[in-house]
This record gives structure tokens, C-alpha cells and sequence, in this order.
């Protein structure tokens, strides 16, 4: 009886450690797989995060070339603009500036562009010359223009003009300008990109 009840004893005690056995290695399994699904997803994550981060650092680095490509691209044009500026003022200034003081060659312009005018029947006209030279135009118009100014052709002087005439109707309604501002400017805005293809041609 004895016997018999050792064995029943051991019997359970034996399938209580299988079982308990068993349900351990269970558990151990479940949390290893579950320790593996978490390592996983993390993995996935970081390396979402490091694919992401890669992607901006892409994107920042070629905004950054456009930027700087750009910038560079502004500065050599502004560059150039202002090298062929120096450059044309130096030429054009002082050209037009002798031009412009060489009053007998100007009287020539006014009296052909006067008479030219006048030759149609129209003395319906102001010549507007620089104040600083009234005493010798107005000796000049007397002497060479006397007709057409007898003939309602009219002169006037104003300190805004610093070179050359402007001539037009006496109403003002229009104005045809030959200062030395305005060649100025004609022959700059003509020069300035020739200047630049000359100094700046792409071999």
C-alpha cells in the first residue's frame, strides 16, 4: 500500500513538473517572440527615422546648391553690370561732356534743327537752352535766328537744363530733348550690354 502510494505521489509530482515545464517554456517562448517583434519594430522605426533624416539632409543640401548656385549666378551678373558701368561711364561722359561744351557745334545743331523745323510754316516753337549760357545764346539767336524769331519762334532758359536744348511746341504739350543727360543715358543703355558681351563672351 505503501508502495502504491509513492508512486501515485511521484506520478503527480512528475507530471506537475512536466506541466509546469511545459507552461515555462511557453512563457519563455511567447517572450521571446514577443522580445523579437518589439527589436523588430524598433529596427523598422530606426531605420524609417534614418531613411527620413537622409531624405531632409538630401533635400537641405540641394536647396542649399540651388541657393548658393543662384546667389553666385546674382553676383557675377551684378558684377558685370557694374564693371560695364564704370566701363561706359568712363567712355561716354566725358564724350558727351566735350560734345556738349562745344557751343559753336551746338549752335550748328539748334540752327539746322530750328530752320528745319520752321521750313514746314510752323514758328509755333520754344527752344529751352541751360541758364548758365543765356548771355551767348541769346546773342547767338539774334544774330543767326533773328528771322524765325521775329516770326514767333521763342528761346527761355532753365537752370534743369545742365547741357544741350530741348525744343517743342510753346504750349508744351510735347518736348523733343538733345541734353547731355539724354545722350547720356541713349548711348549707356546702348554701350552697357555690349559691353558686357565684349568684356564677358562665353568662349
Amino acid at each position: 500500500m505503501q508502495t502504491k502510494l509513492q508512486e501515485l505521489t511521484d506520478k503527480i509530482y512528475n507530471e506537475g513538473v512536466q506541466k509546469a515545464n511545459k507552461e515555462a517554456e511557453d512563457i519563455l517562448e511567447k517572450a521571446k517572440k514577443e522580445a523579437e517583434d518589439i527589436v523588430a519594430k524598433a529596427k523598422a522605426e530606426a531605420d524609417n527615422k534614418i531613411k527620413e533624416a537622409e531624405k531632409k539632409a538630401e533635400e537641405l543640401q540641394h536647396n542649399m546648391q540651388a541657393e548658393m548656385k543662384l546667389a553666385s549666378t546674382q553676383a557675377i551678373t551684378a558684377l558685370k553690370q557694374k564693371v560695364s558701368e564704370i566701363i561706359t561711364l568712363d567712355v561716354v561722359e566725358p564724350t558727351m561732356k566735350e560734345v556738349f561744351s562745344d557751343k559753336k557745334y551746338l549752335q550748328k545743331i539748334i540752327e539746322s534743327v530750328v530752320k528745319g523745323w520752321t521750313k514746314t510754316g510752323d514758328f509755333d516753337l520754344n527752344v529751352v537752352l541751360p541758364e548758365k549760357d543765356k548771355k551767348e545764346f541769346e546773342k547767338f539767336f539774334k544774330n543767326s535766328l533773328a528771322a524765325e524769331m521775329n516770326k514767333g519762334v521763342e528761346v527761355s532758359f532753365d537752370s534743369d537744363v545742365e547741357g544741350g536744348f530741348t525744343i517743342g511746341p510753346k504750349d508744351g504739350s510735347y518736348i523733343i530733348s538733345f541734353t547731355e543727360e539724354d545722350f547720356n543715358n541713349f548711348f549707356k543703355s546702348y554701350l552697357r550690354p555690349k559691353t558686357v558681351e565684349l568684356l564677358f563672351e562665353k568662349k
